[in-house]
């Protein structure tokens, strides 16, 4: 699992960097650090811990890019905190940054409507769903790690159910103010395509 993790983790943040223009650098420094700040406050439940994640803005603002962001994030929570750890950093890479992809591929060009409602429940959709797709693929981490994990995989789960809905509010207001006063943010750092 953490070859597999590390391998997708590189290819996500080869593909991140190579559509990454150098002006954008500062965007995506930002948010790297908004990911290691909300995620250095955590909550502990149970045999875990709950903290915010901020990947679904991420996700929306960088597309791709969010792979090298959130890596370096993680990469100095692991070196200054020890949270996490170098040997899970590609696994744990992937487990916050591909759902923010996935989230910028599916709620892009609908963040972006003019229409109100399409623009608002697409926005908590995004915080909401990002959380969520990354809980499912910390479960599953744990899970192909060691079946007697699935009790707290599924505890991981349930325990982000807050979280979720607390990331759904924060991209939706983060997404009314930016289409106020910066739209062109919204939808990614670079050109359609993949």
């Amino acid at each position: 699992m953490l070859v597999t993790g590390a391998a997708v983790a590189a290819a996500g943040v080869a593909v991140g960097l190579k559509k990454l223009d150098s002006e954008k650098i500062p965007q995506v420094a930002v948010l790297s650090s908004a990911f290691f700040v909300a995620s250095l406050i955590h909550v502990p439940i149970g045999p875990s811990n709950v903290h915010l994640i901020l990947n679904g803005i991420n996700g929306i603002l960088l597309g791709w890019a969010c792979f090298p962001s959130i890596m370096v994030a993680l990469a100095l929570q692991a070196i200054l905190f020890q949270f996490g750890g170098i040997t899970v950093l590609g696994i744990n890479t992937v487990n916050m940054a591909l759902p923010s992809v996935i989230c910028y591929f599916l709620f892009r060009r609908l963040v972006t409507q003019d229409r109100r409602s399409i623009s608002l429940g697409s926005a908590f959709a995004c915080g909401f769903l990002a959380v969520f797709f990354s809980a499912v693929l910390v479960a599953i981490s744990l899970v192909f790690t060691e079946e007697s994990l699935m009790a707290v995989a599924k505890l991981i789960v349930v325990a982000h159910l807050p979280v979720m809905i607390i990331e759904g509010v924060i991209t939706l207001f983060c997404v009314v103010f930016l289409k106020r006063v910066k739209p062109e943010l919204l939808g990614g750092i670079y050109e359609e395509g993949l």
